[in-house]
């Protein structure tokens, strides 16, 4: 009886432990700088989005958060950085959905399992959008597929990398309208829209944030919006379900997480921090101004967030037979 009631006291003794030093850690925290991890090149709605949170965590926690972008292998580079990191909360990442929800479905070994990370909130949401350049002879999605239809295999479609939203949009297009398109993979959107815009390749998945100041501009055509309603943003541009693809939807969004191992306690502390921040009206304008709807959700709802989202392109990617693809 005197040995199991020592085990037992121990043990609480332990678990007392372990639970101060939860509470120590989370009220000291962060105490050093805080790197944010972009798994893309700057210049693109993520990057955007994570400089602008970046800059008032900062001031919140009175400590330097600073970004970092890791581009390359189609986000899968800079989410396994992230993934092999300390998990005490001093490296983040903040990516749109591939490296969260369906890398894992595309890549032989992307070096991390995305249900692994900690999830700490989803931050936005935004429809994506159909961009061509301004010389494709189509004016219409309609137009457009009739287009493609009349050239199988030569219409061009650019892409964020292999397994981004924007690749796997145009798939599920070409599987819901019969056509076939040629595939062009690029390091990132920035460079992928920016070829577009000079003619080199036919049409781009985009977000509205960065391809409506183009389509403004007249140096692009925006064919339809993959949502099911329309954007205010752009209210005269179609949905591409209304346009004759039924329930066609695509939305990029852009979820924050931690290393796998992070204290749960940690994750909410940072949670906290974090919705407050995207809750106040300064960071709500930003939104407003770059055609971004807010998202700020618990832990545990980002989570299921994150999986029903996985189960959705998880079909589209089984649906467009795509192949498993080695990390480059």
């Amino acid at each position: 009886m005197f040995r199991f009631t020592s085990i037992a006291a121990c043990a609480a003794a332990t678990l007392i432990a372990v639970q101060a030093g939860a509470v120590r850690a989370q009220n000291s925290y962060p105490t050093q700088t805080v790197k944010i991890v972009v798994p893309g090149p700057a210049g693109s709605t993520t990057d955007l989005l994570a400089r602008t949170l970046a800059e008032r965590l900062g001031k919140k926690w009175n400590r330097g958060t600073v970004i970092e972008n890791i581009s390359g292998g189609a986000m899968n580079i800079g989410a396994r950085a992230v993934a092999r990191a300390a998990p005490d909360g001093h490296t983040l990442l903040i990516a749109p959905p591939s490296p969260l929800s369906f890398s894992h479905v595309l890549y032989k070994e992307p070096g991390y399992d995305p249900a692994a990370f900690v999830p700490i909130t989803m931050l936005a949401t935004i429809p994506n959008v159909l961009v061509a350049r301004k010389g494709l002879p189509v004016e219409t999605m309609a137009e457009f597929i009739a287009y493609a239809k009349a050239n199988p295999g030569k219409v061009t479609y650019a892409s964020g990398g292999v397994g981004n939203t924007s690749h796997l949009s145009a798939e599920q297009l070409a599987t819901r309208a019969g056509i076939k398109m040629l595939h062009v993979p690029y390091r990132g959107s920035q460079p992928a829209l920016t070829d577009v815009v000079n003619g080199h390749v036919d049409i781009f998945f985009d977000t509205l944030t960065t391809s409506v100041p183009l389509y403004r501009d007249k140096q692009v055509k925006l064919l339809g919006v993959a949502d099911l309603q329309r954007s205010s943003t752009v209210p005269e541009v179609p949905t591409i379900s209304e346009s004759g693809l039924s329930g066609y939807r695509s939305i990029t969004w852009f979820g924050m997480v931690a290393p796998p191992g992070t204290p749960v306690a940690l994750a909410e502390r940072i949670n906290r921090d974090t919705v407050e921040i995207m809750k106040t009206p300064e960071m709500q304008t930003f939104l407003s101004r770059v055609s971004l709807s807010p998202a700020a959700l618990s832990p545990e709802e980002t989570r299921k967030f994150f999986r029903d989202e996985s189960e959705l392109w998880t079909r589209v990617i089984k649906e467009a037979g795509l192949e498993l693809q080695n990390v480059q």
